[in-house]
């Protein structure tokens, strides 16, 4: 069984799918589509699935917005609907959730992407979600890269 995070991440992406491909249609609220699957998610799953989602449809536009300025050439409205929320879902936790390491976010966002869509789309979001957390995270990526004190002895 996955990490409940793992499975909050899986959740949190089939809704926002679904959440946009009917964009402009009802849509089940997301506790009606947690209470219809099957095995019913852990509760800690299915609360890190509603925190991402409320994350996601509340600051849509901001992170459309910095999608577009970091994906050079694409659209996010072009994007594939998976890649796109993939991207949405792992900015957000990016934002949201600073306990959560920037290299755990990414590689779960990667194995989504992978999972979901193609080998081609985990490379895609891989690159815009590294260059992302150049803006969000700048520290925590440089505390990793820089050798140790006493290493350098």
């Amino acid at each position: 069984m996955p990490h409940p995070k793992t499975q909050g991440r899986e959740l949190a992406l089939q809704y926002l799918y679904m959440q946009d491909l009917l964009e402009g249609k009802e849509v089940q609220t997301l506790g009606d589509f947690l209470g219809v699957q099957t095995p019913p998610p852990e509760s800690a799953a299915a609360d890190f699935a509603r925190q991402l989602v409320n994350s996601v449809l509340e600051h849509r536009p901001e992170l459309d917005g910095e999608l577009a300025a970091c994906a050079t050439n694409w659209k996010v409205e072009r994007m594939a609907i998976v890649d796109r929320n993939v991207l949405r879902l792992g900015l957000a936790e990016l934002i949201a959730c600073p306990e959560t390491p920037y290299k755990v976010v990414l590689n779960e966002a990667v194995e989504l992407a992978k999972r979901f869509s193609s080998e081609e789309a985990a490379a895609f979001v891989n690159g815009i979600l590294d260059k992302l957390r150049t803006r969000h995270r700048p520290t925590e990526g440089a505390a990793q890269q820089q050798p140790s004190e006493s290493s350098a002895s």
